[in-house]
């Protein structure tokens, strides 16, 4: 009953105004994605599902995290979202692995070579410095390579001003209170500055950041007693340095250093007072590019260097063990883009070079980098057609070489059709049908215990078709089905103890729509489906259903509301070890609802946003992962400066 009530309630907030709202609805229909290809293209020129987070949506996300943005997007569960920042987070895309989905910066794939199966950890990354973001969905190797299996990630950092120069300043702080404790007390403070602009053809982005909580145990308590709060904080640091040579060539620098520090408990109700961590990032590299007669070339190249700590104690030995993993990648995209002018075609082509090391010192095993390494060299080619009657169609393929085991060669395609398209109305019907790969990782590997030399690659082929259609600036609308199929998916195997190859086949619906009834008033609702059949013994967090809806209100001048409602269905984990109740049993976790409100208000024509937040309004006691706390009603209020 609460789930309706609340529902209706976000419709009734929708109705507020009787006039009608006047949206710049052509900007909409020729929004530019470069994800789709590498280069700019109009989102309505693929095949592919693309939602694209704007730079005005990521403002009124203030005081937000990356993974708190994801996890309203439709398609994308985030695992253990609203827990102490102290534990990681997985991104699950249409029933998929964390490892399943790309991470790009800028349009550099980043991974961390140390992780289980490479994942890269978004808690490494503070909002602020994002302008955008893209969320391309469905196998995407052919252009990315290995972990394109479900979706990219790519994460678009914020650019220089023009033709001047600009400081900001945000500050905020928030309560950190579980769905038991009460309190108005401030436990988290974030803090960032950044200046950037242009001067002549020179221009620079430079900003610092950083973030202290406190207040909650990342471990929940069974008992009658607390656990002790575990502590988590952060440093981000960007510079980002270019100069345009002229109007053909231009060249591209950016260093990226992150830090973080956090407690941690032994497990699922157990707390501990001495477990501490912390993960530091180093990234930098050089993106020269140049213009010519009907193409466009650039190369990018960038380094990226991972190092984890870990102590932590061990009840066998009494002992306090330390655990050292460090992970270095090395990335290089040379690609090319031709335009046959007058044709509508367009041809892609590029080389791609990784290569990867890790070296992990632990109480158990040793993983030396001399050993644990391997490169790939990858050529793809994707040709785009644009015609003139609403057909675009875009093909490709991929060769992956790699050092350790053999080639392995993917393709893909995508169609699209504007049925219709007028300043009023469009319809585009969009198909596609991809395939992916992914390499096994060093721990996979080389690891002494688990690893395995003779895991071949996870196969991925998906098949997509649906709809995208608007009318006038009432309504938006996607509808897409997806269906995916999973060949020698890379498991661990509870019999064996160590990796292997299985399946894990999926399909389901996403549905999405945006109604705008009257002025400055819009709705949204997304809603997922996810059927997976899978012959792992765990579906580890992914639920069936999802459904997340909003309201965003702007009836007062220079004031932004947003009611968010995020519904997410039953979840299973297989309790591998007994950690939380009967080993080999699926445990079953409940489903959840969540309401989060957020409003901000700009003053002194634009120079200054307040903003503030409660989540978890009905204060929901749930589980998001078993056995650890979850966030309760929570208040934030910061500012940001723009000068």
């Amino acid at each position: 009953m609460k789930k309706q009530l609340v529902i209706v309630g976000l419709l009734a907030c929708s109705f507020a105004n009787n006039n009608v709202f006047a949206q710049e609805k052509q900007e909409k229909l020729d929004e530019v994605v470069v994800t789709a290809t590498k280069f700019n293209l109009k989102k309505e020129n693929t095949g592919k599902v693309i939602h694209k987070i704007t730079a005005e949506e990521l403002e009124n996300s203030a005081g937000k995290t990356v993974l708190d943005v994801l996890n309203t997007i439709v398609g994308i569960d985030v695992r253990g979202v609203n827990t102490n920042p102290t534990e990681p987070k997985s991104v699950y895309v249409r029933g998929g692995r964390n490892r399943q989905v790309l991470i790009l910066i800028d349009g550099v794939p980043v991974s961390d070579a140390s992780a289980i199966s490479q994942e890269y950890d978004l808690r490494l990354l503070s909002l602020n410095q994002i302008e955008s973001i893209e969320v391309l969905k469905g196998a995407s190797s052919t252009l990315y390579g290995s972990g394109a299996a479900t979706g990219v990630i790519n994460i678009i950092l914020k650019k220089a001003s023009k033709d001047k120069v600009t400081v900001g300043l945000e500050s905020s702080l928030e309560t950190n209170n579980t769905a038991k404790s009460k309190g108005l007390k401030a436990a988290t403070y974030q803090y960032s500055a950044s200046v950037n602009g242009t001067v002549g053809g020179f221009n620079f982005v430079t900003m610092l950041g950083a973030t202290e909580t406190y207040g909650m145990s990342s471990a929940k308590s069974n008992t009658a007693s607390d656990f002790e709060a575990d502590a988590f904080t952060s440093e981000n640091g960007l510079l980002k340095l270019g100069y345009n040579f002229n109007k053909k060539f231009a060249v591209e620098t950016f260093f990226n250093y992150d830090k973080f520090d956090y407690d941690f408990d032994a497990g699922a109700f157990r707390d501990s007072d001495v477990n501490t961590g912390d993960q530091e990032q180093y990234r930098y590299g050089i993106r020269p590019s140049f213009k010519y007669n009907n193409g466009e070339f650039y190369a990018l190249v960038s380094l990226n260097k991972i190092t984890r700590n870990l102590n932590q104690y061990n009840s066998f030995g009494g002992t306090l063990d330390a655990y050292v993993f460090e992970g270095n990648s090395v990335n290089l995209d040379l690609v090319n883009k031709y335009d046959f002018k007058n044709t509508g075609i367009q041809l892609i082509a590029g080389l791609n070079y990784q290569n990867h090391t890790n070296n992990s010192v632990t109480p158990f095993a040793t993983i030396d980098k001399d050993v644990a390494k391997f490169n790939t060299i990858d050529p793809y080619i994707s040709a785009v057609y644009i015609s003139d009657s609403g057909l675009s169609v875009n093909v490709g393929g991929r060769l992956n070489m790699h050092s350790v085991y053999d080639n392995h060669f993917v393709y893909d395609g995508n169609v699209a059709y504007s049925v219709l398209k007028d300043e009023n109305k469009s319809v585009k019907l969009l198909t596609s049908y991809s395939t992916a790969f992914i390499a096994p990782s060093l721990y996979q590997l080389y690891d002494g215990f688990s690893g395995n030399l003779d895991l071949k690659p996870e196969s991925n082929k998906t098949f997509e078709i649906g709809t995208e259609a608007t009318f006038k600036d009432f309504l938006e609308l996607s509808v897409v089905y997806f269906n995916r199929k999973e060949e020698d998916a890379i498991i661990y195997d509870n019999t064996t103890f160590k990796y292997g190859n299985g399946s894990s086949d999926a399909n389901g619906i996403e549905v999405s729509t945006s109604v705008k009834p009257v002025k400055d008033v819009r709705v949204n609702i997304g809603y997922t489906y996810v059927d997976k059949d899978t012959t792992e013994d765990f579906d580890d967090y992914i639920p069936k259903n999802k459904l997340v809806a909003s309201v965003d209100v702007s009836l007062l001048k220079n004031t932004f509301f947003n009611l968010t409602y995020n519904s997410v269905g039953e979840r299973s984990i297989y309790d591998r070890y007994g950690s939380f109740g009967t080993a080999g049993d699926n445990v079953i976790l409940d489903n959840y609802d969540l309401l989060d409100f957020n409003v901000n208000y700009k003053a002194f024509d634009n120079k200054i946003m307040f903003f503030g937040s409660v989540t978890n309004l009905l204060n929901e006691d749930y589980s998001d992962v078993l056995g650890y706390n979850t966030k309760g009603v929570n208040y934030k209020l910061g500012f940001r400066l723009q000068l």
